[in-house]
């Protein structure tokens, strides 16, 4: 089959479009002919390589698919050759006892279909079958595939994690990514007033196309201070910081004294000088997040499948033009997912 894969770590030249060997489905797996499968920052992160992650070579990422049961593995009942799928990129071997213990986080042992195995940037793949999540007929492969991952990121950081609550207000840093996009329209939904910083007046107004109450401009405004002035000198309860080392410190500025910043990204650099003062002069809660459990992924499938949070799609492009989907990306050209499709 064809995939869009590395043979080493680099930069968007190590990408080749090239033939790499079949899947097949293993005891309690499922082979997927994939449709669609969008691109997230995460995929740049692991062709760049990740400290620890150690990949068998050839590589393909891509956490976001949708596609169409191809084939059956043994032991797997309840599906079968020609279902409409999207596939939960999460592989959490010990969540039950994890939910039964009440922790937080996911189990130790949790890994991302993309980045821990091979994943979706190829016409086929094969993955647990307890993954599957089956489409509604009226929703269309790129529409299925494109929201997951960020919309996953979103609804835990801000209602699993950040314990958002309606009457709160939410401050997110960036308009055009998928996590903000999708944060953005999540924060509507729970009941807060939005608020959000734009790179430039386009972004700005399709952040109040998805439902912000309040778009800063970056290019025209300091976006800390006007934050801070808008929100009559108090600053907002939750920021949602997805970007690192080049705003943690305007963020910590942004937020209300007792309020939470919710560190879910690094897009600029995971390494960051902070003021300690101001995380305990202001009492602030830095919580990280990342992904969701299974029961996450079925909450935000219905979400979506009812129409209640908007697919935001940029391009849907060939996978075998996947060099530029990348490029395009690492420009921050997009607003919302760029979906490539084999």
């Amino acid at each position: 089959m064809k995939a869009l894969c590395f043979n080493q770590h680099g930069e968007i030249d190590v990408l080749r479009y090239d033939n790499v060997p079949d899947p097949a489905p293993g005891k309690g797996e499922v082979l997927v002919q994939v449709k669609a499968c969008a691109l997230n920052h995460l995929d740049i992160w692991v062709m760049r390589g990740i400290p620890g992650l150690q990949l068998e070579m050839p590589h393909w990422g891509g956490s976001d698919i949708a596609g169409v049961v191809a084939g059956i593995g043994d032991e797997v009942t309840g599906w079968q050759a020609g279902q409409r799928v999207v596939i939960d990129h999460g592989i959490n071997a010990h969540e039950d006892e994890f939910t039964r213990r009440g922790e937080p986080s996911m189990s130790p042992g949790y890994k991302i279909i993309g980045e821990h195995t091979r994943g979706g940037f190829a016409e086929y793949v094969a993955v647990p079958a307890a993954n599957l999540v089956e489409i509604p007929k009226d929703i269309d492969f790129p529409q299925a595939a494109a929201p997951l991952l960020v919309t996953l990121t979103a609804w835990r950081m801000l209602i699993s994690r950040a314990k958002l609550r309606a009457g709160e207000s939410v401050l997110v840093v960036g308009a055009g990514g998928g996590v903000n996009s999708a944060a953005i329209q999540i924060a509507k939904l729970a009941g807060a007033t939005v608020y959000t910083v734009a790179s430039n007046e386009e972004k700005a107004q399709k952040a109040f196309d998805l439902g912000a109450d309040f778009v800063i401009d970056r290019s025209r405004f300091d976006w800390g201070k006007e934050i801070y002035k808008m929100t009559g000198k108090r600053g907002a309860d939750v920021v949602v910081d997805n970007v690192g080392a080049a705003t943690i410190n305007i963020s910590m500025q942004a937020v209300a004294r007792g309020g939470r910043i919710v560190i879910v990204g690094n897009t600029s650099g995971p390494q960051a000088e902070i003021d300690i003062r101001r995380i305990f002069g202001k009492q602030i809660s830095l919580i990280g997040s990342t992904m969701g459990t299974h029961k996450d992924f079925h909450d935000i499938t219905r979400m979506l499948w009812s129409g209640k949070i908007r697919t935001i799609i940029d391009t849907v492009m060939p996978l075998s033009d996947g060099r530029k989907a990348f490029e395009m990306m690492e420009r921050s050209d997009q607003f919302g997912k760029i979906v490539l499709v084999p």
